[in-house]
Parts: structure tokens; sequence; C-alpha cells
């Protein structure tokens, strides 16, 4: 018995010692193209009746105003921004009390094999900041897209990563009353039966959205009244 609960707390120690060496990056990518959209947002201030969308280049490459025919879209997107990112620059956008802020982040955070329970942290504390520093601002927080067998060509590290997805979505989609956003099940809509992102809705790089994908985004965005 005693050799029994040695070697199960020699393996424990060894699973610790593993969990807290392991090392993940953090860091954005295309840091040079990040802050040239930070200089940017800089001469495009956000008024408090506007509608932001916040995160990465699933966010940014939307033509916004035009898909919704609404001039009160702000576009805060940065390609290859992760949830470190967006945690960094959120207060520039609250300090403006949006009315509304829809949230699209944490692909990249996969690709850089950032554990699902951290992309979680993050997410929620970028929750918590807006709803301290602006009560008033109506949050919601998209679901993590799958990608498909395509993405192995362009973008090989998101590759095969679909399972960390759904558990990031399953958590959020679990704390959304709890924490009083709103959860946006867009990977319902862009989904093929398989569960990876649909290829009528996907550019070939099997990663970003094509123009049907987001005219599939924006209906659902209406028909749920988000917008």
């Amino acid at each position: 018995m005693r050799k029994v609960l040695l070697v199960s707390l020699v393996c424990l120690i060894g699973f610790v010692a593993e969990a807290q060496t392991k090392r993940y990056d953090t860091i954005r990518y295309a840091r040079d193209y990040y802050q040239k959209r930070l200089i940017l947002f800089k001469s495009e201030p956000i008024q408090k009746e506007s509608i932001v969308i916040l995160g990465n280049s699933i966010a940014e490459y939307g033509d916004w105003q035009k898909l919704l025919g609404d001039s009160r879209i702000v576009n805060r997107g940065i390609a290859g921004d992760n949830t470190f990112g967006v945690l960094d620059r959120v207060d520039d956008v609250i300090i403006s009390r949006p009315h509304k802020l829809l949230i699209e982040i944490g692909i990249n955070d996969i690709s850089q094999d950032i554990p699902v329970s951290i992309i979680v942290k993050n997410i929620f504390t970028i929750i918590e900041r807006v709803k301290a520093k602006s009560p008033e601002t109506k949050i919601y927080v998209h679901s993590i897209l799958p990608t498909n067998d395509r993405v192995k060509n362009e973008y090989p590290d998101a590759y095969n990563k679909i399972a960390q997805s759904v558990l990031v979505n399953t958590e959020l989609k679990r704390s959304a009353k709890e924490r009083m956003f709103t959860y946006v099940d867009l990977s319902a809509v862009l989904k093929d039966k398989n569960g990876k992102l649909d290829e009528k809705y996907a550019e070939p790089d099997g990663l970003h959205l094509n123009q049907t994908g987001y005219e599939a985004w924006v209906k659902h965005l209406k028909a749920s009244k988000i917008l």
C-alpha cells in the first residue's frame, strides 16, 4: 500500500511540475500591425452610443458599417490578437461607455496552445472590467468558431483544435447568466454537420469568413435582436 501511495505521489508531483513549467506564447501575432491598428484607433474615437466589435481578424475583416447599414458600428478588431491583447486595450474601448460591446476572441490563443482555463479566465476578466468601468454597456460574447481541414495549409497551429474551442464555448455558455453577459453561439450557425467551419462560409484558408459567412453572422445577430 505504501509503495502504491508513493508511486501515486511521485506521479502527482511530476504532473504538477510539468504544468508549472509548461510554456505557451501569450504574445499577439503581427505585433507591428497591432501597433498600427492602435494608432488608427486613436484617430477614430468611440462615441457613447456606439456599438463596438472587439476581437481578432475575424472581427476586423468584417465591413460592419456596410453589412449593417449603421454608422454607429465601430470596428476594434486586430488581426492576430488574442485575449491578452484585448485585456491590454479594452480600457481604451470602455472609457467612452459604448452602448453595446460584441467580443469575438480566442482562436489565436488556441493556436498558441494557451490553456483553456487561461482563455476563459481572460475573457471573464474582460467582462468584469467592462462591468466595473462601463456598467451600462451591454456585453455579447461570441463562441470561438471552429476551423476546417484547410486550415492546416496556412495556419497549421490552429489545425485539429476544435475540441479546445468547444471546451471554451461550453464554459462561456454555462457562465453567461451568472456573469450577466449574452452568449452568442455563432459556431452553431456556421459549422457543418461534422462540427467544422462550413466551407460555404469560409475563406480557402479554413479559418476566416467569406462574405457569405459575415452575412450569416449579421442575420443571426438581427434574428437574436442583438443588433
